[in-house]
């Protein structure tokens, strides 16, 4: 695995018993370490992605949709290397001709986009981004094949909608998907399928975290407009920071942290700073607040 592999992948890997090797800060440097390590001890390896066997199993998935939604029109499939899609969209074309297939990939990693445009293998230099499951620079020779062939079209998405997805997943349906898996929603909820369709996003995988998971929760409460953090300089004399708090609570809004700062430096003499991590409803909320504090002359800055 990649040195950015997530903890968690780590540790469950390891716990089925397997021996785990970091190696490379991509998955492609990952597979030409595995390749190296094959050689020197005579061992078999198994391609992630480009196996005409793991395209096959993975396809089963496009059967289920098939046997369970038969009337679906779209289905969007996440896309790293692309041994997902390729499965998927070989099963359902075969007798489904007409059901969309829709690739969706990280905008750090569009390699199976690229070479689609190009109608050739092409291998992108990466950025960061929190989708590391799909974050391959080169997709495969197989997978890309059959995805030229048949795929409908290849979309992509960014960090903050992976983020707003993961966060609508876990706070109404109660799901922990990791970014790889659900940019395919992500893409629906950014750009909303044609009235009356019925569309199948596919969520894969749960290797994520919990310390990004918490950064992500936070993200996507302060995307969404429901935390607000402000800095306020406050006069350093007793009830300054009550009559703060009071107004704050006159819009019934929910202090989450205060933290209380006389000693910086760029605090003066005779004054104190507060920072102030606020929940909200939504946007509207948050907007009232800021109304709210201008109206009463309350010197302050939103941080995020």
């Amino acid at each position: 695995m990649p040195k950015t592999a997530s903890p968690a992948k780590v540790a469950a890997t390891k716990g089925y018993g397997a021996k785990v090797v970091l190696e490379g800060s991509t998955y492609d440097e990952s597979w030409e370490h595995a390749q190296k390590i094959s050689l020197d001890t005579n061992s078999t390896v198994i391609h992630a992605f480009d196996d005409s066997h793991v395209i096959a199993g993975q396809g089963v998935i496009g059967l289920e949709i098939m046997e369970e939604l038969p009337d679906v029109d779209e289905i969007y499939v996440p896309i790293g290397g692309g041994g997902l899609v390729a499965g998927i969209i070989t099963a359902v074309k075969e007798k489904h001709p007409n059901v969309k297939i829709i690739g969706v990939e990280s905008s750090a990693y569009p390699a199976m986009k690229k070479s689609l445009e190009s109608n050739s293998l092409e291998t992108v230099s990466g950025n960061t981004t929190i989708a590391d499951g799909i974050s391959v620079k080169t997709p495969g020779k197989l997978t890309f094949d059959i995805v030229k062939e048949k795929i409908d079209k290849i979309v992509t998405v960014d960090d903050k909608d992976i983020i707003n997805a993961m966060f609508l997943l876990m706070e109404r349906s109660k799901a922990v998907v990791e970014p790889a898996g659900a940019v395919a929603l992500a893409y629906i909820l950014k750009h909303k399928p044609e009235s009356g369709k019925t569309v199948v996003p596919i969520l894969c995988g749960g290797n994520i975290d919990m310390y990004l998971l918490g950064q992500i929760v936070s993200k996507g409460l302060s995307g969404m407009g429901r935390m607000l953090k402000i800095s306020v300089l406050l006069k350093d004399k007793p009830g300054a920071l009550k009559e703060l708090v009071d107004e704050i609570s006159s819009i019934n809004v929910n202090i989450v942290e205060v933290i209380h700062d006389r000693l910086s430096t760029d605090v003066s003499a005779g004054s104190a700073g507060v920072t102030i991590s606020l929940e909200t409803e939504d946007q509207n909320q948050s907007n009232e607040l800021i109304n709210h504090l201008q109206e009463k002359d309350i010197k302050f800055q939103v941080i995020s």
